[in-house]
């Protein structure tokens, strides 16, 4: 019996040293290339596994690449592809179409961030609002300080009157609302 319990300890402490030299080659391999790490944020996470976040939803989709280029304009991917809970109001292509002539261009010169930011912001409320959880005339806080009110009608959702809600895509960090309009927060 002796011999027995000699034994086991032998293979456990065995074991605890070659899982201790495996963590400490781990930690070595991770950090012998910390230049991979410098400037990068949550987007640059590759994981092929788990649902996809809001921002990942919106580069996957061919309706929203301007939505995905004001993003990077904007340097907001990696604060949307943070843990949120977010719920993005993502318009399409089509609906940076209808604004005025000129209007994208302007807005993604980098003298115009700011006000890029401010109108990306608009669409993004912190929290994830389901769609039975929505109501007529419910006002919502967006990121930028407004509020955006939702208009709720026979199960069509509007967005401020002005863009309606054409698709819910959940997302790991939120939830995603296609929606044909951009809406664009109130002149101060």
């Amino acid at each position: 019996m002796k011999k027995l319990f000699i034994f086991l300890s032998m293979v456990a402490i065995t074991s605890l040293v070659a899982c201790s030299e495996n963590s400490s080659n781990q930690a070595e391999s991770s950090s012998a290339s910390p230049e991979a790490a410098v400037g990068a944020g949550q987007s640059a996470v590759k994981d092929d596994v788990s649902a996809k976040n809001v921002v990942q939803i919106a580069m996957g989709s061919k309706d929203h690449s301007t939505l995905v280029e004001a993003v990077k304009a904007a340097g907001l991917v990696d604060a949307l592809s943070n843990a949120g809970p977010f719920t993005v109001f993502a318009p399409t292509n089509e609906a940076f179409n209808k604004l005025p002539a000129g209007t994208l261009a302007n807005l993604m010169k980098p003298e115009k961030k700011d006000d890029l930011i401010d109108i990306l912001q608009y669409h993004v409320s912190v929290g994830v609002y389901k769609e039975d959880m929505l109501s007529d005339g419910q006002s919502l806080g967006q990121v930028n300080g407004g509020n955006i009110s939702i208009g709720k009608k026979d199960g069509k959702i509007t967005v401020n009157g002005t863009a309606n809600v054409i698709a819910a895509i959940p997302a790991s960090n939120g939830i995603v609302y296609v929606v044909d309009g951009v809406v664009l927060p109130p002149k101060q």
